[in-house]
């Protein structure tokens, strides 16, 4: 705006009117008895003026009463923004009925017993979803991942190895086997995978337990995941070692599920498959809309675990400062290490020159591998260090 004062100024004789980046043409009327002067040229639009305004423009909210979700740094309603997210138990077998799962802020990955995975997802914005689930039972590591976004988490039962953690003061967790009215069983692919919640009944079920709705002093951080800017996304080329990365294969370490990402370089994320039959590409779909999943970052986990007992139940080391994994955005990867330190601190991500990364707006996918797995990135292999 100062700008265009100056230029008013100086042209006080000129119609001058700007829209974007092109001028209206300038009529000059000089008086017939006087000698035509000559007008001093006009300055050419100044590109770095037009960039610092786009840059403005990305970090200016689209609408009153928006701000950076710290989960996505996505706009989002500052009602949104300081209420709680829920964390909810999602199977992945071929028979799970998945709904509103495309709706999740940040989705876990991880193995079950019998190499199986099962997913987390964590709902940043939930209160109006009308059918999410299916719900399935609780395994104690998916708690302390839940832990550090502060998320009231969402299940339906678990082993007894959930007792201690469950049972908590400190854990704000909603049990649909203990409070009924907290999900409904609707039509689904089999008549184990049934259970589904909506944010009403997660709303009711808040209140009846009587757990606040905004996050707690002192429980997480606010500032979880360091993001790039919008103007100045992360592209990962300034590592020289960076790789390409057009397709990361997760079936050697999930071989049941089979799921592997593609980057569509159209939408600038990671499309999700699973579950393939045969020659053909299985699409991760949501249910509730038809949509595939896909991810902006996806970031790769390798965990320490151990197998608990005989019918495979396992436990693995949220808590670590010891072990590596990579990062993938925009078709490219880098070698990363993690550290999480306490219950509710947050899982932090770091390069090999120490720096703690930069995500890019958006969603992201979290793989927690077993330790000693390897997964593929545009087949080669990639073993955890």
């Amino acid at each position: 705006m100062k700008r265009l004062q100056v230029l008013f100024l100086v042209a006080l004789s000129s119609s001058l009117l700007l829209f974007g980046c092109g001028k209206s043409e300038e009529t000059a009327v000089q008086p017939i008895v006087q000698p035509i002067v000559e007008q001093q040229p006009e300055k050419e639009e100044d590109s770095s003026s037009e960039e610092a305004e786009t840059e403005e423009d990305l970090d200016t909210p689209p609408a009153e009463g928006m701000v950076r979700s710290r989960l996505t740094n996505e706009w989002v309603d500052e009602d949104v923004a300081n209420t709680r997210p829920v964390a909810i138990m999602i199977p992945n077998s071929k028979t799970a009925s998945q709904y509103s799962i495309s709706d999740a802020s940040i989705l876990y990955e991880c193995n079950v017993e019998g190499s199986m995975t099962r997913l987390m997802a964590v709902f940043e914005d939930w209160k109006n979803l009308e059918k999410v689930g299916n719900i399935r039972s609780c395994r104690d590591y998916y708690l302390y991942w839940a832990f550090e976004w502060d998320a009231i988490y969402i299940h339906y039962g678990g082993p007894f190895y959930i007792d201690d953690l469950v049972g908590r003061s400190d854990t704000q967790n909603i049990n649909c086997i203990d409070y009924g009215k907290a999900s409904f069983r609707d039509t689904a692919k089999n008549s184990t995978d049934n259970a589904f919640t909506s944010g009403s009944l997660i709303q009711d079920a808040i209140n009846h337990y009587g757990y606040p709705l905004t996050y707690r002093d002192g429980y997480s951080d606010a500032t979880h995941y360091q993001f790039a800017g919008s103007s100045e996304p992360n592209t990962l080329e300034q590592y020289s070692d960076a790789i390409n990365a057009s397709k990361i294969d997760l079936s050697p370490a999930y071989p049941v599920t089979n799921c592997y990402f593609i980057y569509n370089e159209e939408t600038g994320l990671y499309d999700r498959y699973q579950h393939l039959s045969g020659d053909s590409d299985g699409p991760h779909i949501d249910l509730a809309n038809n949509k595939q999943l896909a991810f902006k970052n996806v970031l790769i986990q390798n965990t320490y675990f151990e197998v608990r007992d005989q019918k495979g139940y396992l436990s693995f080391q949220c808590h670590d400062t010891t072990r590596d994994g990579w990062f993938f955005t925009n078709g490219k990867g880098i070698h990363v290490t993690w550290e999480k330190t306490s219950d509710y601190g947050a899982t932090r991500y770091y390069d090999d020159n120490g720096n703690e990364i930069k995500l890019n707006t958006g969603k992201t996918m979290v793989c927690i591998v077993e330790d000693g797995d390897t997964f593929n990135v545009d087949d080669k292999s990639i073993e955890s260090n």
